[in-house]
């Protein structure tokens, strides 16, 4: 990406990006264990420690699963972590977006 074609809005952060490398990453997740994951749960690794932060999730009933969507603190993110519901650690998986296309 070439920086030369003037000023425009996020070009000072874009640099700093392309220069330090980008720390978090935002990934599709679907649970594996049950539970429903919401806004500001903890993401876990195995050993308990805080990886990243559930920004959204729900109940998708067209695909009979739980997912959502988590900023993680690593770059790429964990193939499969734990999520913190009420106290109780559940584990889920990343995986691609979208969580569905309709077929063709």
């Amino acid at each position: 990406m070439k920086f030369d074609k003037g000023p425009f809005i996020g070009r000072r952060a874009l640099i700093h990006a392309r220069e330090t490398g980008i720390r978090r990453r935002l990934a599709g997740f679907e649970m594996t264990d049950p539970g429903i994951a919401r806004h500001d749960y903890g993401a876990f690794d195995d050993h308990g420690r805080r990886i990243g932060t559930v920004t959204s999730g729900t109940r998708a009933p067209f695909l009979k699963k739980s997912i959502g969507l988590a900023l993680f603190e690593m770059n790429p993110p964990p193939a499969e972590f734990q999520v913190d519901i009420r106290g109780k650690f559940r584990r889920a998986r990343t995986c691609p977006t979208p969580f569905y296309q309709r077929p063709k």
